[in-house]
């Protein structure tokens, strides 16, 4: 049995805005099987950013607990949430976040500069793996020159390029039409049964949602079927 990449449990989370206090999160649970592929789904509102800024170390949560790969989130510092970033998590949004003036590899590249691995060819799992994403011979082509399906697949190999434990996804297909949609949801389905990559993949589209191996709605701040 695969043991648990990530265990939510009884997570709150309230901004503060002005006099008001905000629940976004309101004792949310959930646990993640290492290797799974999740889907997240959930009208506006329902807190799915949220949990997923806290999954991602990007916000701390008001109280709860948070295990990813086995570290509690809610006690690290800002430095050790920057740290886990950089080693355990890779993201994916649904705006590709390209440099324009760098090439894919060059964009690919920078993830290992800013995580401090020394930069340098790619290594031979890795060409296989934007073998994977059919990107391979488009490496020395900058953003202008790509698809919006190719601008996403070399995202995704940008948030891979560091071996996360985990990928989120935020609206992943959110900016292609349908075929670009389709290759990309296609090679994250790959990237999960071919090489066991961990992945949690928010999406308001039930057609999306169905390539992964679990799907779980969100509600008003709580998880309705962990």
């Amino acid at each position: 049995m695969a043991d648990t990449i990530i265990q939510v449990r009884d997570l709150h989370k309230i901004y503060h805005v002005g006099d008001l206090d905000v629940a976004a999160l309101r004792g949310a649970n959930l646990e993640v099987p290492r290797g799974q592929f999740l889907s997240l789904v959930g009208p506006s509102g329902s807190g799915k950013s949220t949990l997923f800024n806290i999954l991602g170390g990007l916000t701390k949560p008001t109280s709860g607990q948070v295990i990813m790969d086995g570290e509690d989130l809610a006690s690290l510092t800002d430095a050790g949430r920057t740290r886990l970033r950089r080693s355990k998590v890779g993201f994916v949004f649904q705006r590709y976040n390209l440099l324009p003036t760098l090439t894919a590899e060059g964009n690919i590249q920078i993830a290992r500069y800013i995580a401090a691995r020394k930069s340098g060819p790619l290594d031979n799992g890795f060409r296989e793996l934007l073998r994977l994403l059919k990107i391979e011979h488009r490496l020395d082509h900058k953003p202008r020159a790509l698809s919006g399906g190719e601008q996403q697949r070399v995202a995704i190999a940008r948030a891979l390029v560091n071996h996360p434990a985990i990928l989120l996804a935020d609206e992943p297909t959110g900016n292609l039409d349908t075929e670009n949609a389709t290759a990309v949801l296609d090679v994250l389905r790959d990237l999960n049964r071919r090489m066991g990559q961990t992945i949690l993949m928010i999406t308001h589209n039930p057609e999306a949602a169905a390539y992964a191996d679990r799907t779980v709605r969100m509600l008003d701040g709580r998880v309705l079927d962990a």
